[in-house]
Order: C-alpha cells, then structure tokens, then sequence
C-alpha cells in the first residue's frame, strides 16, 4: 500500500544545524529552489570561517524568503548576490525596513574587521573584492 505516492520536498540545511548562527535552509520540490533566511555565521573563528564558503549553485535559487532581521538570518544576502543569487528576495515590511540599517551597517563593521586583519597580517582571504562588492550592493539598493 502506497500511502504517499507524490514526490516529497527535500529540505537541506546549510547552516544553523549543530550550531544556533548562520541560518540557511534550502528547500527544493518540482524543480524550484527556495532559500529560507541567508544568514551570517558568528561567534568563534571556525564558525566565522564557514562565511567564507561558497553557496551551492546559487544561481539556481528561485527566490529567498526572511523571517527576520538579525544579522544571522539576513546577513549573508551580500555575498549570495556575489555567489550569482537574481531572484526575489521576501519579507515583512518590518524586516525590509530593519535590514535597510543592518546591512549598511553589518557592511560597514566587516569592512573594518576586514581592514584590521589585513593590517595585522592575519588574514587569509581577499577581503578587499568582497568589501567593495558590499558597498555596491548597498547603494543599488537603498
């Protein structure tokens, strides 16, 4: 006996699982894609360190829904437009509107943390491309 014969949504999670930063959760059914939150991981290096990852094809997400403003539900939006995302990006007016401030400023604080580890000579990564590809992206959108 069948009991559910229709193909089942697959759900996989790209962040926040073992740890409660970097919210990302990909859920895929019928050939669509949808992206839930794009968050920031925080707190130690090696959580930090999983923000320099790539996103898997994120050209191919269809379209990428908020359920909140905090930095780990939101703050990766830069680099997933960096990673290729063009599709729709939804949320309450609320969460539009707190992320309109956040972003900037997110931006601006990694920027700074970006310089600083440059300057110091502990930075592994070309933090220059992302910074200047950030503050594009916020003046496109504001």
């Amino acid at each position: 006996m069948k009991y559910n014969a229709a193909p089942m949504a697959k759900l996989t999670f790209l962040g926040a699982a073992g740890c409660v930063t970097g919210s990302k959760y990909l859920v895929e059914a019928n050939g669509k894609r949808l992206m839930v939150d794009c968050g920031l991981f925080q707190g130690t290096t090696e959580l930090k360190q999983r923000n320099w990852e790539p996103m898997p094809d994120a050209a191919s997400v269809d379209w990428l829904v908020l359920t909140h403003a905090h930095l780990d539900h939101t703050g990766w939006i830069p680099r997933f437009l960096k990673e290729g995302f063009k599709g729709p990006i939804y949320s309450n007016a609320a969460t539009r509107e707190l992320c309109g401030v956040l972003l900037p400023d997110s931006g601006y604080l990694q920027e700074e943390d970006a310089r600083h580890a440059q300057n110091k000579g502990y930075s592994k990564h070309n933090t220059n491309q992302l910074c200047h590809f950030i503050r594009k992206q916020m003046r496109s959108n504001a």
